[in-house]
């Protein structure tokens, strides 16, 4: 029996042909076959390059069907590179669930890097790229969306987001409602001839877009809450309840008096003998 083939996840470019990685082109060129998001837009690259091989489409609505035909080729010896539309698979799109599969079935997975809308994104943002988290594509429906938002309201990291250009306005409506004005990068037609960095608040991209029809593919780059704006939000909460049910709460946790003291002082930013003696005057 052979030997069980590679799945070769390789990174193509967002725009700008230049950023075709000499590694990549050598993958594509040795390989059996090529599974692509979009047959039609990949065979424009490999015509490009001048690279002829068998190429087979894999995407959202074939994945199951077409996932097992590629890991069936793959247990019989044959290597195989994944490619999306543009970027590197893997990421927003289903090739996740094939590297699951292929993992599953013993197959060695390699990733040839490369472009990353969402990186190319942040780093030009000006926004703080130590520490961020990727949130994909917000969901179509305004509802699930909305919780999601809700779901990272509390979010001190960057956040970053894709979103189509006929979704934006109804993302963006949704972000100042749930998340509040906070800045925000919005990164179009990255590495493109019309590369565009729009830097906005939230209520001003909205003002701008309601005037401006979206065009190309966006990645939105928007800054977390401040850390002292959520610490007020927190104390205004417990505000709300009297130290007296604010320590039964602990209490009820089964807490000792003592634990249950120091943190209501820390939830309220009081010291501990504030409110020891405020409970203890009543």
């Amino acid at each position: 029996m052979s030997d069980k083939g590679i799945l070769y996840l390789v990174a193509t470019p967002i725009g700008n042909l230049e950023d075709m990685t000499l590694r990549a082109i050598r993958v594509l060129n040795q390989v059996d076959i090529i599974a692509a998001e979009d047959t039609r837009q990949t065979l424009k690259l490999l015509n490009h390059l001048e690279i002829k091989k068998p190429l087979i489409s894999y995407y959202e609505h074939n994945k199951i069907t077409k996932g097992n035909y590629i890991i069936d080729q793959l247990l019989s010896g044959k290597e195989i590179a994944l490619v999306s539309d543009a970027g590197t698979p893997g990421i927003s799109d289903p090739g996740e669930d094939l590297v699951k599969l292929a993992i599953e079935n013993g197959i060695n997975v390699t990733p040839i890097p490369g472009p990353v809308a969402a990186i190319a994104g942040i780093i030009a943002s000006g926004l703080c790229s130590g520490r961020f988290v990727f949130e994909g594509f917000l969901p179509m429906n305004k509802k699930v969306r909305k919780e999601r938002l809700s779901q990272i309201k509390s979010e001190i990291r960057t956040m970053v987001f894709y979103e189509a250009p006929h979704k934006l306005i109804y993302s963006l409506n949704d972000m100042y409602e749930v998340l509040g004005d906070r800045n925000i990068v919005l990164a179009r037609e990255l590495t493109k001839k019309f590369e565009e960095f729009i830097r906005l608040t939230l209520k001003e991209a909205i003002e701008y877009y309601t005037l401006k029809a979206p065009k190309g593919e966006y990645v939105l780059i928007i800054e977390g809450v401040k850390e002292e704006i959520l610490e007020e939000e927190k104390i205004e909460k417990w505000n709300t309840i009297s130290l007296e049910e604010h320590l039964q709460i602990y209490l009820d946790m089964e807490m000792t008096k003592k634990e249950a003291i120091i943190k209501v002082a820390s939830d309220r930013g009081l010291s501990k003998r504030d409110v020891y003696n405020s409970i203890m005057k009543k």
